[in-house]
């Protein structure tokens, strides 16, 4: 990787605000519509390249890229320029004085340049979540993917050159944060908006860059999500979900399950069952058909992974399973390994249940009844996700209003139509993504009204 300086990021910018000034400005809905879908079919057909580029950077297992996250980043072309081709804006009738009325009616436009900063995590996906509509808008991006995984990004590069982009409508700058890149494309005055996926530090950050000139942000920051286990859950059902909820891609989810709240009937039986699941994970190489289970991004954030585990203890947690560094072949052992973890027994105001590790870990706590749980799992300045586990569909309706977060699944975790609202609540973040919510971030609605 090449850190961009802050001339490499003010050519990006400048080249950015050129296109969407000149050639890329001139393109109507339709020829948005149909460079979006070669995108889309560019990718499909470079599937391989993108899936063996986000597993070097990551270190994830190929099953994780191939049925989630690289197909899913196809589709996220498609999806927003079928919204942006079918949307529909409002009109009404007014009356006047003199009795032969008004048509006001809206239109939108986009915004400009939009700088979009994308995690390391889920690299493509997450990236292209903001590209896909910020383009279908007709909008520019100059996009700064996370130093740990810069591929990707550059890879769709190529494929945006060979479907014939128009030069300057997709840039990438690679670097850093503070004092490097990322803070020279936030304090550009050229960039009109910033949508930002990341921890809730970096995004005070940006938004104290946004003051200057007013700019409009998106942000999907952290979360602490808690997951409620009733006993009337389909019990199989539910130990699967949690399983994946904490432990998908090693954990470096934001919208994983580090709280768990079980219903005391079945507490203990539920603990086993989980503990019986995590014990059945295979270590490996990306590329090992067998391996379910990578290593953290990087060394950094292994031992900030692991010194939360090492608080968790120090603060009375029993350690169900896990809570170390796994023992690996020689050929693996200087990976950021972390084994996958489970604690039970901590208080509601210890370290861990109140700030995100981001890794391979949950508390498993019981509770007793609807209302106590609900408090429990509103508990946190943070409000992204939460799943709920029951059979009872009344109840599942009924408590999923009650918790204050985005998104939450009921009896599912994952499970995403790319239409609906996306975002988090509290310190989760700011605004929603998905279907016609982006476009209210990546547009500006107009009024026109014409005097009859």
């Amino acid at each position: 990787m090449t850190e961009a300086s802050k001339a490499d990021v003010n050519q990006a910018v400048m080249a950015a605000k050129a296109a969407y000034q000149g050639e890329w400005g001139s393109y109507n809905v339709g020829q948005r519509v149909d460079m979006l879908y070669a995108v889309a079919d560019e990718i499909t057909r470079r599937f391989d390249d993108f899936v063996t580029a986000e597993m070097a950077d990551t270190g994830q297992p190929k099953a994780i890229m191939t049925h989630a996250f690289i197909p899913r980043g196809a589709a996220n072309f498609k999806v927003f320029a079928d919204v942006i081709k079918n949307v529909a804006t409002e009109s009404f009738q007014t009356t006047t004085p003199d009795g032969l009325g008004a048509v006001n009616y809206a239109i939108r436009v986009p915004k400009g340049v939009i700088g979009v900063i994308s995690p390391w995590n889920a690299p493509f996906l997450l990236m292209r979540w903001k590209v896909g509509p910020a383009l279908a808008c007709g909008n520019t991006v100059v996009v700064k993917p996370s130093e740990e995984t810069p591929m990707t990004a550059a890879l769709l590069g190529e494929v945006m050159q060979t479907v014939g982009l128009p030069n300057g409508v997709f840039n990438v700058v690679n670097g850093f944060g503070p004092n490097s890149t990322g803070e020279f494309l936030t304090h550009h005055p050229d960039v009109d908006a910033i949508t930002f996926t990341g921890e809730a530090v970096t995004g005070t950050a940006i938004m104290k860059a946004a003051a200057e000139g007013m700019r409009d942000l998106s942000f999907e920051l952290g979360g602490k999500n808690a997951s409620l286990v009733f006993a009337d859950c389909d019990f199989e059902q539910a130990v699967e979900g949690i399983y994946r909820s904490s432990f998908l891609n090693s954990g470096q989810v934001c919208l994983g399950a580090e709280r768990v709240y079980v219903e005391r009937p079945i507490f203990e039986k539920f603990v086993e069952a989980l503990k019986c699941k995590v014990e059945g994970v295979k270590h490996g190489r990306p590329d090992d058909v067998d391996a379910n289970y990578g290593p953290m991004i990087s060394h950094e954030h292994q031992e900030k992974v692991l010194s939360y585990y090492k608080n968790a203890v120090e603060e009375g947690a029993t350690v169900i399973v896990g809570g170390g560094v796994p023992d690996m072949p020689d050929d693996l052992k200087d990976g950021a390994w972390v084994e996958p973890t489970i604690w039970t027994g901590l208080p509601e105001t210890a370290t861990v249940m109140k700030e995100e590790v981001f890794g391979p870990c949950c508390h498993i706590a019981p509770f007793d009844d609807e209302q106590g749980v609900i408090r429990l799992a509103n508990d946190t300045p943070y409000g992204l996700s939460t799943t709920i586990w029951t059979t009872d569909l009344s109840r599942g309706h009924r408590v999923a209003a009650k918790i204050d977060v985005g998104i939450t699944w009921i009896n599912s975790w994952f499970l995403r139509d790319l239409r609906t609202a996306f975002g988090g609540s509290k310190q989760s973040g700011i605004g929603r993504e998905g279907g016609v919510h982006s476009l209210e971030f990546y547009t500006e609605t107009r009024n026109i009204c014409v005097k009859l």
